[in-house]
């Protein structure tokens, strides 16, 4: 399996930091602004979920003037998935298993 900290994990258990993830991952670098835009959640407070995101390697920040861009980070997701499709095979083997043996 790749090696996937159970940070990653954690920072997407959280449906206020899940909802940032896919609102960067369906519409591309957003503005901490945009992304507080027509939400009940402080610019503040997004700035804390996507600092706990960064830190889990999900998402990243660039600077430009005094606006940052954040984005997703494609490797990091790409890697968790992987994870999770490994523990559905073993899943998928110990149901068929147990299937065959209720079966019998």
């Amino acid at each position: 399996m790749p090696n996937v900290s159970a940070a990653i994990f954690a920072a997407l258990g959280d449906k206020r930091r899940l909802g940032l993830v896919s609102r960067l991952s369906q519409r591309g670098p957003m503005s901490i602004a945009k992304l507080a835009a027509g939400s009940d959640v402080t610019r503040q407070a997004i700035t804390k979920h996507l600092r706990t995101l960064e830190r889990a390697g999900i998402v990243r920040g660039e600077r430009s003037g005094r606006k940052s861009m954040w984005q997703i980070e494609t490797r990091r997701l790409e890697a968790a998935r992987r994870v999770l499709d490994a523990i559905s095979k073993q899943w998928d083997v110990a149901l068929g298993r147990l299937k065959t043996l209720v079966e019998e």
